[in-house]
């Protein structure tokens, strides 16, 4: 009896006769409670650490084999059959590992091991998490080029007594140092200079070559284990089971640039190879007519095969998808993504993942993020919330894929203007209190905007000050929305909450100014008579939807449970928002913002 098994694309840990253990993100929840809360996360979550034994196997018949011939490009996809199996049992599976060649002798030498997960297994462990999982059956597994081998494993044993029965020999990439998964980025509100990031398994620097002969050369990041996050004595995800080595993160600056205008670019190196010729458009400059940008939060990823990761956001790629729709037809001229980035949480070959699946649109149009607290908060960290939302990522992975023009390593906060539109984006997991430093700055930056420049405010952070299905922070509503008032900011946006809700303008939870119907019947705030922010949750870009209670509170003018981004077109006296439906393309709330300066 044969069975085709899935085909993944994964990153893949090398077992020396050890793997991984069952475990649970967060101490606070058991495990039934957190299944029934969170129905995105699989089972497979679960594993982390665990002492891996082969299998008592009397069959001389079976084997695992895949359709690989030669060495791997940077995407394909890879079918693995698995053979012989005289009686399939469901506790049967595939596990995806990289790299194939982990060594026990870098497993921490500690038995008391995680205890997030409550996890007591004996040594030697796996030090490296199965990056995927499928099992018995015909399934196609999409693998994208990680730098280090992968190798495949036929567990049988579930996931909480895996044995190994198979595996295949290493399947190495073509080109491991190959340039991948390039984003841009602006640095200044000029629309004049751009950055461009992306990965390599090389440490030398590479070019960027753009504007038909122009060129920059990257500097280059990493980050190690080191740098991850733990309690004491406790190694967290990203310490631990969950680290993969994210190669080596170039990053050049295109200067000389005008703004509104396409480029075509490449990047690499001789010695490593060159992406394909791109092209990216740069932003407006500040005091420009006219912007449109695409906002939205939460959004994460999702594999793009039947596999299962250890963490998946399901909305994900038909947000992706209807993004790049627009961006093909024009439409959008940034991208800001509002927080809760990749969901990686501390398994970080995820990252990678991620910047894949953003790709097609993030490196066309400035991509700009705020931090949330799945990429920031861990506790010991200095994070206002000391939970274990990052899996020990602690703003990391975040601040060396995305390099916002902040002032300093660890304040990741910043603005930023493009036409219209002053943009000042927010850290909710670091300290926001009165007298802080980033309440100072934040005073300082809404009070400097000049408004015949930029006559609209966009305030952005990742969590919310009003939601109907999440009680508000009113640590941080008491704080920063006095802000939000004195300095006229005329929209705030937020993620956190996994849905779509906008708010009247409003102001200590009180109606403070309610839009009325133009013409064509769209809602409209009149600012010219400026009363209160405007506030709306776009947190539904991706992971499992929240619902709503059966009653809002009176200041809640519109909410919906389905997955989307916002598109907001600013010109000099009108701001029009849209909420886009990522299935459809179909606009499913719309309203003004009017004024004139």
């Amino acid at each position: 009896m044969e069975f085709s098994k899935p085909h993944f694309v994964l990153p893949l840990i090398s077992f020396s006769s050890l793997i991984f253990a069952l475990a649970i993100a967060s101490p606070e929840y058991h495990y039934d409670d957190y299944r029934k809360h969170h129905p995105e996360v699989s089972e497979f979550r679960l594993i982390n650490r665990r002492e891996l034994t082969d299998c008592l196997d009397p069959n001389p018949y079976l084997y695992i084999r895949t359709n690989v011939t030669s060495t791997l490009p940077n995407e394909a996809y890879v079918t693995v059959t698995v053979g012989g199996v005289l009686v399939p049992d469901s506790s049967d599976w595939i596990g995806m590992i990289s790299p194939s060649n982990s060594s026990v002798d870098a497993c921490p030498d500690s038995s008391a091991n995680y205890i997030q997960t409550g996890d007591v297994s004996p040594l030697p462990l796996l030090c490296h998490y199965p990056v995927k999982y499928a099992c018995i059956g015909t399934v196609t597994f999409h693998v994208i080029n990680i730098r280090t081998d992968i190798t495949f494993v036929f567990f049988t044993g579930g996931f909480t007594l895996p044995c190994v029965l198979r595996q295949t020999n290493p399947i190495k990439f073509t080109n491991p140092s190959a340039p991948l998964y390039g984003h841009v980025s602006s640095i200044d509100s000029t629309g004049t200079s751009m950055r461009l990031t992306w990965v390599s398994g090389d440490n030398a620097p590479q070019q960027v070559q753009y504007a038909s002969g122009k060129t920059a050369t990257s500097t280059v990041k990493t980050f190690t284990a080191a740098d991850m996050c733990s309690a004491s004595g406790i190694p967290s995800p990203a310490k631990d089971f969950g680290w993969h080595h994210p190669g080596y993160i170039h990053s050049a600056i295109m200067t000389g640039l005008l703004p509104s205008t396409t480029y075509s670019y490449k990047y690499g190196s001789a010695s490593v190879g060159w992406s394909n010729t791109l092209s990216f458009k740069t932003p407006p400059a500040s005091g420009a007519t006219n912007l449109t940008f695409a906002v939205y939060g939460d959004m994460g990823k999702a594999p793009l095969d039947q596999s299962v990761e250890h963490y998946i956001q399901p909305g994900s790629t038909s947000v992706t998808s209807a993004i790049t729709r627009d961006i093909d037809a024009h439409h959008i001229d940034s991208v800001f993504h509002i927080g809760d980035i990749s969901y990686a949480t501390g398994f970080l070959v995820e990252w990678e993942f991620f910047l894949k699946q953003i790709e097609p649109y993030a490196s066309r149009v400035p991509y700009m993020a705020a931090i949330g607290n799945h990429e920031r908060d861990y506790p010991g960290s200095g994070s206002v919330y000391s939970l274990t939302d990052s899996g020990g990522e602690c703003g990391v992975p975040y601040e060396t894929y995305f390099q916002m023009p902040v002032s300093a390593k660890d304040k990741p906060w910043y603005s930023i203007e493009q036409g219209p539109v002053h943009f000042t984006v927010v850290s909710t997991e670091n300290t926001w209190t009165s007298g802080s430093e980033q309440y100072n700055w934040i005073a300082a930056d809404l009070a400097s905007v000049n408004r015949k420049t930029t006559p609209w405010v966009v305030f952005a952070g990742h969590r919310q000050m009003y939601s109907s299905s999440s009680d508000p922070d009113s640590t941080f509503t008491n704080t920063m929305e006095p802000l939000l008032l004195k300095y006229k900011v005329d929209l705030a946006l937020f993620g956190h909450v996994h849905n779509y809700e906008r708010t009247c303008a409003v102001y200590q939870q009180q109606c403070k100014g309610m839009p009325t119907k133009d013409a064509s019947g769209i809602d409209t705030y009149n600012n010219n008579n400026y009363t209160a922010p405007v506030q709306v949750v776009v947190g539904m870009a991706g992971f499992s939807l929240d619902s709503f209670p059966s009653t809002a509170p009176s200041w809640s003018l519109v909410r919906l449970s389905e997955y989307g981004f916002a598109r907001v077109t600013a010109s000099r006296s009108d701001l029009l928002f849209e909420f886009v439906n990522s299935g459809t393309s179909a606009v499913h709330d719309r309203f003004r913002i009017i004024k004139q300066y």
